[in-house]
């Protein structure tokens, strides 16, 4: 029988509805998790990702939810502890991506891209902190090989991701010893995208592993730190493939 050490316990995704959300989203309930997963605009993604949870047995529920909306993810965590009577894991996953020249970026760019990676990661385990105090619970927020390695065509996605690592960092400081947080730092990950195959191909020749990263990947690094000892916290694991050395 395979194991399941998250059994009894919930788990909240932002941003779980599709890509690497929902593959994390999956992996915990494979664990035993039940989850709630968020979404801001992918609702029929979302059902699907509930039903695949579902199949697994696992209770859940979707809710629509702005991270970067104080009133917004307020609603959103009643809604989940409503839901599950308690929150154990919480993975603060939403998030913007986006290339831009930096000599070009618009205060609005750079705006969005702080608002939903690194406020948002904010608010929400703002907000999620009683419950996940109550159940000693764990915070796994979702970084970037670009928050420790510059992209010069990414430049406010870094700079947010690399905010997000420190803010981790702060957490894992400012919430023990009830709770733990770690951060997962992906390199390039591929999702099978048609028009990102040229340079998947260019990243894949320079990875030491000789391969590009999967959701899967992403996600077994999130249950690792969802299971793992509390005397583990405040660390930004790179998942990679060796990348960034």
């Amino acid at each position: 029988m395979t194991s399941q050490p998250l059994i009894g316990k919930a788990a909240l995704v932002t941003g779980g509805s599709r890509r690497i959300g929902r593959e994390i989203a999956l992996e915990l309930a494979a664990s035993g998790a039940d989850v709630t997963i968020t979404y801001r605009n992918s609702r029929t993604e979302a059902e699907e990702t509930l039903q695949l949870i579902q199949q697994q047995g696992r209770l859940a529920i979707a809710l629509e939810c702005d991270v970067r909306s104080e009133d917004s993810v307020r609603s959103a965590i009643a809604a989940c502890i409503n839901f599950h009577g308690r929150l154990d894991v919480l993975v603060n996953n939403a998030a913007i991506f986006e290339s831009a020249a930096l000599d070009q970026l618009s205060l609005q760019q750079w705006d969005a891209v702080f608002d939903t990676n690194t406020r948002g990661p904010f608010l929400v385990a703002r907000e999620a902190l009683p419950h996940l105090r109550t159940t000693r619970g764990r915070i796994i927020n979702i970084g970037s090989l670009g928050g420790v390695r510059a992209w010069a065509g990414h430049a406010h996605y870094c700079a947010s991701k690399a905010a997000l690592h420190m803010l981790t960092q702060a957490m894992a400081k400012a919430f023990a010893p009830e709770i733990a947080v770690n951060c997962v730092a992906p390199g390039w990950i591929d999702l099978g995208e048609d028009k990102a195959q040229a340079a998947a191909q260019r990243f894949a020749a320079k990875t030491p592993m000789h391969r590009n990263g999967t959701a899967k990947d992403v996600a077994q690094a999130v249950a690792f730190f969802a299971t793992a000892s509390d005397f583990i916290t405040g660390q930004v694991l790179a998942v990679d493939g060796g990348l960034g050395l």
